[in-house]
């Protein structure tokens, strides 16, 4: 009996590490689940009732640290933000809108060797 692939997983880069990244994922917008409990001064409403995590004047998550770029709210952090996965398609995305370089090449996924 075959394991069947996770096509998300395996396309996922272990060699991208947020520790050489300026964390530009925590530019995102990132919505705001009923289950997720971040401080009241971290959200923004729009006039629908959107609710997103506030960014600051310069367009980081108000959450992020701006000495060290880190998450001030990690054990709280938004159910997005648990999923968003270093190294995943969408964060080399980033990285290369932010950098301006394909520096993280999709790895190729070989199904059946």
């Amino acid at each position: 009996m075959s394991i069947p692939l996770d096509p998300y997983a395996e396309s996922v880069n272990p060699s991208v590490s947020c520790n050489d990244c300026e964390a530009v994922c925590c530019r995102l917008t990132v919505l705001l689940m009923p289950d997720d409990h971040v401080p009241e001064w971290l959200i923004d409403r729009d006039a629908h009732g959107m609710e997103t995590l506030a960014k600051g004047e310069d367009g980081w998550c108000a959450a992020v640290d701006p000495n060290t770029s880190r998450c001030t709210i990690y054990a709280q952090r938004p159910a997005i933000c648990r999923k968003y996965t270093m190294g995943s398609p969408g964060c080399r995305d980033e990285r290369e809108r932010w950098f301006g370089v394909k520096a993280f090449p999709t790895p190729a996924v070989l199904i059946g060797y």
